[in-house]
């Protein structure tokens, strides 16, 4: 109701749950993650004097065991417990769960289709939201799809850009398994009349990969998920917020409907003419200022310039102005640049 009454554009996401509710999952949206009934965890700590401690946590699969090890900080959130995949776990893995070809039998009982539980409530809530946002015009989105990202919660960022060029068949087939996974989160979110559907590609840009790696192994499972977000009628956009220059007639040849994330700060191989030239009149843009370095820290002055910079190079047709990726920071600075992004966008919308 807020966002309405500053004239802005909300969007209603479902399933909506919570950070704290996605124990396993707290960065990857959509259903709960469910393994398979078969699956027992265990999880033990180890003390280390002088430094850290140690979490472990192992899988018990009928396949056999998949492990996992963490070196603790002092900003660790999760207690004596490791998710399945986390943003958090990434950099202190000092055994990530995923590290040889043998661990993709395993995995998969970590990987079940959408269970009975949760299809029920999904469908109670789609329907529920899609009276709210037709009675308010809001569009409805579900998210998130996901690919590479979660190869890089696995098996580490570091070792996912290795894996990549050293074993690239085993980061097929291992894409290949979250690929089909992900198809089948993706089947029930569209059983919902959602207007959009969001993939999450972070993790995909060529900060991370060749354009001829992307070609071979992201895209041909990018375009059969729009494909099958344009058979149940929702647009499809992706969320790539760096190195995409290079990737832009992939972009087209996926039929992705929005771009999500154009950073001209943070984001290398981000040339804004060149995204406006190449595919602005085919996929729509979303973004155009960083979040978090101007609009967070930048002056009244800088932030105004990005936001008329945005809106003349990317827009205003075709283009959806928003921070990227997001605003974090809940502190009066933050917001006073908030107040000020807005009100130079009304002076040019």
């Amino acid at each position: 109701a807020a966002e309405l009454a500053m004239g802005l554009d909300p969007k209603v996401r479902i399933p909506f749950i919570t950070r704290q509710e996605r124990v396993e999952h707290p960065d990857l949206w959509g259903p709960p993650v469910r393994f398979h009934p078969d699956v027992k965890v265990k999880e033990w700590r180890e003390q280390v004097p002088g430094d850290f401690d140690i979490l472990h946590k192992e899988y018990s699969t009928p396949a056999g065991p998949l492990t996992t090890s963490v070196q603790l900080s002092a900003d660790w959130p999760h207690g004596d417990h490791i998710p399945f995949m986390d943003d958090y776990q990434v950099p202190r893995a000092i055994k990530p769960l995923v590290t040889e070809r043998k661990d993709l039998d395993a995995l998969q009982y970590l990987l079940i289709s959408p269970q009975e539980q949760d299809i029920a409530a999904f469908r109670k809530e789609a329907q529920d939201a899609k009276t709210f946002c037709q009675e308010h015009g809001i569009l409805l989105s579900s998210e998130w799809g996901v690919g590479m990202d979660m190869v890089g919660w696995l098996c580490g960022l570091q070792d996912m850009i290795f894996l990549a060029m050293d074993q690239p068949d085993l980061v097929d087939d291992l894409l290949e398994i979250i690929h089909l996974w992900n198809m089948q989160r993706m089947e029930l979110a569209l059983s919902a009349p959602v207007d959009l559907y969001i993939r999450r590609g972070w993790y995909e840009g060529c900060d991370f990969f060749t354009p001829q790696f992307f070609q071979k192994t992201i895209l041909p499972r990018m375009k059969a998920e729009a494909s099958l977000a344009h058979e149940h009628g929702a647009k499809f956009a992706n969320i790539t917020s760096s190195g995409v220059n290079p990737l832009l007639d992939f972009y087209l040849e996926a039929d992705v409907d929005v771009l999500i994330g154009t950073d001209p700060v943070q984001g290398t191989h981000t040339d804004m003419p060149l995204i406006k030239e190449k595919i602005g009149d085919r996929i729509c843009l979303w973004g155009g200022v960083s979040g978090a370095v101007t609009v967070e820290l930048g002056t009244e002055e800088e932030i105004r310039a990005a936001v008329q910079h945005a809106i003349e190079v990317l827009g205003p047709i075709g283009l959806i102005l928003s921070p990227v990726d997001n605003i974090r920071e809940n502190v009066p600075q933050s917001w006073h640049g908030v107040d000020i992004f807005i009100d130079e966008w009304r002076k040019h919308w």
